[in-house]
């Protein structure tokens, strides 16, 4: 009996042995695997500036290298068709605007993807309203003055966001509708490039997220007559609500990071606890702050009753908003 309790007993140390040698490898193996953080819009709008600074955080955390990868085109869409490709294991991820979440559903008969079921909502970005903001191309004045001269002035009545099928596209379609000004949309391939068409008078107004014209607004340069939320904005105290100019109209939007389809539970939270370490951090809030957004966590199972939430609030005013997308 000795000779073969002596075996089993060389058997089970030389296990250990290999396990424990094993280990450190699997380790290595996963620190040395990037995480790509796809944004479907171009460098240096609001999304991109936050994931970048989320991305920068979240290295340490995770203990990996972490990048941001644009994919920009169809206002997020072509960078989830990518995401729900994508296999489940945490090295593809997407920080997304709601809109293609929430908006997108009621758009589209063909959009490719169900946001309920094709993807794994990981953590709450952010939260945020938007910014009315008039440019050279409109009058002096204040937001009731440009609208006055917009509806005086049918052909001009333009105003520019992010893209078509955006939660800013028909934020400014129910400011239009509110205010008895029939505007037309000028859909751009994100924030930034609106913004500069803004700021050379090809347009007259933008809606979008703060941060695509709040630097131009402080250099003078472009005009925030108004933002959309409940309350004002901390980083613009001095820009009244819609409501305060008599609009009875409210718009906010988040920004979420999620998984592709099947992601394990375990990955979810080690990847959202990194989002939430981030966002503790005072210079990361700081940084959301100034963009004139709000700094907000939540994991996965609160982001999915956020997101359905924002699903049904848009429902009607899609519908009734007559906006015909391509199938």
């Amino acid at each position: 009996m000795m000779p073969m309790k002596r075996r089993q007993f060389a058997a089970q140390a030389a296990a250990v042995i290999a396990t424990t040698a094993f280990a450190p490898t699997v380790v290595l193996a996963q620190q040395d695997r990037v995480v790509r953080i796809l944004v479907g819009f171009p460098p240096g709008g609001s999304v991109d500036v936050v994931a970048r600074v989320l991305a920068d955080k979240m290295r340490v955390s995770l203990g990996q290298n972490v990048v941001i990868d644009n994919k920009p085109g169809a206002a997020g869409r072509l960078a989830l068709a990518e995401l729900k490709r994508s296999p489940p294991d945490g090295n593809t991820l997407v920080f997304s605007p709601s809109g293609a979440m929430v908006i997108h559903p009621w758009l589209y008969s063909n959009l490719g993807y169900d946001p309920a079921k094709d993807f794994t909502p990981i953590a709450l970005g952010s939260t945020f309203d938007f910014a009315v903001t008039a440019g050279p191309g409109a009058p002096a004045g204040d937001l009731k003055t440009v609208l006055a001269w917009m509806k005086a002035n049918p052909a001009k009545a333009n105003y520019a966001t992010s893209g078509a099928g955006t939660v800013p596209h028909f934020a400014g379609q129910l400011l239009g509708q509110a205010a008895g000004v029939p505007m037309t949309h000028v859909a751009y391939r994100g924030g930034a490039p609106a913004a500069q068409d803004l700021i050379g008078g090809q347009v007259p107004l933008m809606v979008d997220t703060a941060s695509e014209t709040i630097e131009h607004h402080r250099a003078g340069k472009v005009r925030i007559l108004a933002v959309t939320g409940e309350q004002r904005s901390r980083a613009l105290p001095d820009v009244p609500t819609l409501k305060e100019v008599g609009i009875n109209v409210t718009a906010d939007a988040f920004f979420g990071l999620y998984g592709p389809p099947g992601m394990s539970p375990e990955l979810v939270a080690r990847i959202d606890k990194a989002v939430a370490d981030a966002l503790r951090m005072p210079d990361v809030q700081d940084k959301i702050y100034s963009l004139g957004l709000v700094p907000a966590h939540a994991g996965p199972a609160e982001l999915a009753a956020i997101q359905a939430s924002h699903l049904k609030r848009w429902e009607m005013p899609i519908k009734n908003s007559g906006f015909k997308a391509e199938s």
